[in-house]
């Protein structure tokens, strides 16, 4: 039953070459946002892989901004709360602000400063992992609010770029993996 919903899932991710920039193979979800039955599968196996996973958690933390698309509905599966990652500017109140390097650029991500308290279970879910660098400041965030980083949950993982390794002894999944 896991395999079917793995290829379901797997059949609807689209490659793009040279986008945003030449020499960048891009990994678009769109087709699996549009086809109910296998962003439900996707849903299900996420949800299956956590349930087995931790007694406990208490948020999900998605990146702006496909982690927005992947992370409400699996929060609300687990009837947990969900906790919004944003490119700098665009939560009102205190935030906390961090700066990284891109595969192809510079940015910032924020996150409001009461979003969780010390101590609380956190997953971070994102719709790709490749350098790493945004992941890595999704948990910097986290750990200045004294969070407890249980696992980083991405739908694909571009192995050759190595970014799992930058996150040293965070826990990471991926469900499909490409080289």
């Amino acid at each position: 039953m896991s395999d079917d919903r793995i290829q379901r899932v797997r059949d609807r991710i689209r490659p793009f070459p040279d986008f945003p920039v030449p020499g960048v193979l891009f990994r678009d979800i769109s087709p699996l946002l549009k086809d109910p039955a296998a962003f439900r599968a996707l849903i299900d196996l996420l949800e299956d892989h956590l349930r087995a996973s931790f007694a406990q958690i208490d948020f999900i933390a998605g990146l702006d901004s496909r982690g927005f698309l992947i992370g409400p509905p699996l929060a609300q599966r687990l009837g947990i709360g969900f906790v919004p990652i944003r490119k700098k500017g665009k939560l009102p109140g205190p935030t906390e602000s961090v700066s990284y390097a891109l595969e192809y650029g510079k940015a910032e991500l924020e996150i409001q400063s009461d979003a969780v308290e010390p101590g609380q279970k956190v997953v971070i879910v994102d719709d790709l992992l490749a350098t790493g660098g945004t992941m890595c400041a999704a948990c910097e965030l986290l750990k200045r609010l004294k969070a407890e980083i249980l696992e980083c949950l991405v739908v694909i993982e571009l192995k050759l770029l190595k970014g799992s390794e930058k996150l040293n002894s965070i826990p990471f999944y991926s469900l499909l993996q490409y080289d």
